[in-house]
């Protein structure tokens, strides 16, 4: 996959709307989810014409890890790069879930809870299967890759997709 001009530790400021932004940082590839970027969003909004120090940037506290494709979310002009930190925080502690029967049951009636879940860190080499989330598993973040618009609600705090199962 082309990663044009971005590199580990690229941070990017993402408009969440006309008078707020919010920022993430490019943190490395997960070569068990198709080798897909791997995103970390910090918690904190910012005023659009804010232009906060990068380290303070990469100090906030983390709202979420995502996959996504950063150059597609450049491309269309829904963020942009600022800078570059090379503090990108512990990778090994970051676990992601995936739903074994994310879609739609016979008939049509979307699933709302799972019990068919994997969990991994990444480039681990396989899926865990767990089946129904507990402990430690509770806290991991959804695997999929999050299209540009996607990543966006995520920063926003909405769920996003809409439609993937919960774990209770």
């Amino acid at each position: 996959m082309a990663r044009g001009n971005t590199k580990v530790g690229d941070i990017f400021s993402v408009k969440l709307d006309e008078n707020r932004k919010k920022y993430f940082q490019y943190i490395g590839n997960d070569l068990i989810q198709l080798n897909s970027e791997v995103i970390r969003a910090f918690k904190r909004t910012y005023p659009i014409e804010a232009i906060p120090d990068l380290s303070d940037i990469v100090s906030d506290e983390v709202d979420f890890y995502a996959h996504c494709v950063i150059k597609f979310g450049i491309k269309m002009g829904l963020w942009e790069k600022v800078g570059n930190v090379s503090n990108i925080g512990k990778l090994d502690n970051i676990l992601f879930r995936e739903a074994g029967d994310y879609g739609y049951k016979q008939g049509e009636i979307p699933i709302k809870v799972s019990n068919d879940w994997y969990v991994w860190k990444i480039n681990d080499t396989e899926f865990t299967q767990v089946g129904k989330i507990e402990g430690k598993n509770r806290h991991a973040y959804i695997g999929l890759i999050f299209n540009p618009y996607g990543v966006i609600e995520l920063l926003k705090g909405n769920k996003y997709p809409v439609n993937y199962p919960d774990f209770e």
